[in-house]
């Protein structure tokens, strides 16, 4: 098939509207020398829609898909309760140095550090 062939407007046409009586699209397709997705993105373009996406299928219990999907699931959950102990632990830690620095600044004695801008 040739893949930088250029086909006109009136061709894609007819080939579009071949495609509406035509019960092998594989051949069609072959005849125009285009791929079958080709002759489809021609129909789509010139009707102007799109076809709609389908949705997902989820694997069903039991299947190795299901059982991969749960165990993605589970350790994506462990990583998020990682994270989130984790900037906990962090944002006390910032709150604590605040509160000295501020007992500091109150009591007259110098900062350690300097304040960082907000």
């Amino acid at each position: 098939m040739a893949k930088w062939d250029h086909h006109t407007k009136k061709v894609k046409a007819q080939a579009v509207e071949r495609m509406k009586s035509c019960g092998n699209i594989k051949a069609l397709a072959a005849e125009f020398q285009v791929s079958r997705a080709t002759l489809y993105e021609w129909k789509y373009e010139i009707e102007g829609t799109r076809p709609k996406k389908q949705p997902k299928r989820t694997p069903c219990p039991g299947s190795p898909a299901y059982t991969e999907l749960q165990k993605e699931n589970v350790d994506l959950k462990l990583a998020l309760a990682d994270k989130t102990l984790e900037a906990s632990f962090f944002r006390g830690a910032l709150q604590r140095v605040e509160e000295r620095r501020r007992q500091r600044a109150s009591s007259g004695g110098s900062e350690s550090t300097t304040t960082s801008p907000k």
